[in-house]
């Protein structure tokens, strides 16, 4: 009977990993699964180029922007309370979405995605915190999570592609719904009982861990106003009243933000982001770097998306195929990343990374014509892009992680994947914006061009100001994140 026993709870724990995983590969999966569908969902929509990048930004905008909040409310209200309700949200936008029958409606919808995928990611590591105890078993089930999440980076181009030849555009929604609650059901069946505060250790008596609704409330419209002003600036020109409006709003929220978590962390009281941590090199350059990391990738998946299908006449599908190279690193490289940093320190892997971001990038930049020499040159360029993240990103999470204290590391962790997200917004507004201003062919290699310096730039910064190799604090570096 106890051989059995253990056999159960092992297939039990087995079956809660795949519920967890399947709803943050779904996570994943929607932040490159929608790029190849975007000419198609344009020509059903009538949609614009700025309401082309509105259906990217409306999911990362709000993914980025709840990220810190909703690790607070894993927190107060427990990992599998919150999980549950993401997965219901999730699975409910995604197939609502498929029915939007205006572009509004869509990026609307893309929003709500948004602040379903934030309360998922960090629920998802708060079950699986809680349902491990065991150090060297939550290592293992860790490697797991991320194995199987992580491939939705290289699933999505492809499988938004076949779907939507095949399906129309539509169905990159609808196939999230059977793997939504197909994964309610194995995490409400197995997921262990919430005790949120539960294990909560010395280093957090005292310390006020809810939600920081005034910081939140200054964050979003920060955020927005930016991107706002970013993707209108090019239609409507720099010295419109919607664009100077937008930057108005911008550095209002974004003042406010910095006055509200100040006085906040003085008085004891939950922040976002306890801005004194700022104040540590190598976090601040962690973050930034971060930012630089999707502000390239994020960018260029948009901006070459379009121009394979509208330039080179490519399928959905066969855009999809020609973002293999880019992908494939991400699957594979990230685990030989982790030995590497484990063994030489953070900072010339990251550095080494952020180089070969900025080469793929330029010479895909230079091999934006249709030729055969110019599509070989453009799949080497994104080859070395794809092993240029997986060497940055695994890098920049040590570095992050290892510059704060123990108890800290959530929040660093945290605020890297919403400098990340945040990042990834600005990419498609920045980028997509100058494609446009420039035209559709010399667009593209002027995006490009400038994705590629400010990668570079990257490598100077990371070189100069991430600090030696961390000690043994940080996490498993070749976990990746959102």
């Amino acid at each position: 009977m106890p051989g059995r026993r253990r056999t159960d709870s092992r297939r039990g724990n087995g079956l809660l990993l795949l519920g967890l995983s399947l709803g943050y590969f779904m996570v994943m999966l929607d932040t490159t699964v929608v790029t190849v569908a975007l000419p198609a969902i344009g020509a059903d929509l009538s949609g614009s180029l700025g309401a082309l990048q509105w259906v990217s930004n409306g999911y990362t905008l709000t993914f980025a922007a709840l990220l810190l909040t909703a690790g607070a409310l894993a927190d107060r209200h427990g990992g599998r309370r919150v999980f549950l309700a993401g997965l219901w949200l999730f699975g409910a936008c995604s197939g609502v979405s498929a029915l939007a029958g205006s572009m509004g409606a869509l990026i609307a919808l893309r929003a709500l995605l948004g602040v379903a995928g934030a309360l998922l990611l960090p629920a998802s590591l708060a079950v699986i915190a809680h349902a491990w105890t065991e150090p060297a078993a939550r290592a293992r089930a860790m490697g797991v999570w991320a194995a199987i999440s992580g491939s939705a980076l290289a699933a999505g181009p492809l499988v938004g592609g076949a779907l939507t030849d095949r399906f129309g555009w539509q169905a990159i929604f609808l196939v999230n719904v059977p793997v939504a609650f197909l994964a309610l059901a194995l995490t409400a069946r197995h997921a262990p009982a919430d005790r949120p505060g539960a294990d909560r250790g010395r280093a957090d008596r005292g310390v006020d861990r809810g939600v920081d609704l005034p910081g939140q409330v200054c964050a979003v419209p920060a955020l927005t106003g930016l991107t706002c002003a970013l993707i209108e600036g090019g239609p409507a020109g720099w010295g419109s009243l919607p664009v100077l409006g937008g930057f108005a709003v911008f550095a209002l929220s974004g003042g406010l933000f910095v006055l509200v978590e100040r006085r906040r962390e003085t008085a004891g009281r939950a922040v976002m982001l306890p801005l004194g941590l700022l104040r540590d090199r190598t976090l601040a350059t962690g973050l930034g770097a971060g930012l630089l990391v999707n502000f390239g990738l994020s960018g260029v998946l948009f901006v070459l998306s379009l121009h394979f299908q509208r330039a080179h006449g490519l399928s959905a599908f066969g855009a999809g195929v020609a973002f293999l190279p880019l992908m494939l690193p991400t699957a594979f490289n990230p685990v030989f990343t982790g030995r590497l940093v484990g063994r030489i320190g953070a900072r010339r892997p990251a550095v080494a990374g952020f180089l070969l971001m900025g080469v793929g990038v330029l010479v895909a930049a230079a091999a934006t014509g249709g030729s055969t020499v110019a599509r070989v040159a453009t799949a080497g360029g994104l080859l070395v892009l794809g092993f240029g993240v997986s060497f940055a990103i695994p890098s920049l999470m040590t570095a992050v992680v290892g510059a704060v204290a123990k108890e800290q590391s959530g929040i660093a962790s945290g605020a890297l994947n919403s400098a990340r997200q945040t990042g990834a917004v600005l990419g498609v507004a920045v980028l997509g914006a100058t494609a446009d201003a420039a035209g559709d062919g010399s667009g593209t290699r002027l995006a490009l061009l400038v994705a590629g310096v400010a990668l570079l730039a990257g490598a100077a910064a990371v070189g100069a100001f991430l600090a030696r190799p961390v000690g043994p604090r940080g996490p498993n570096p070749a976990r990746p994140t959102a």
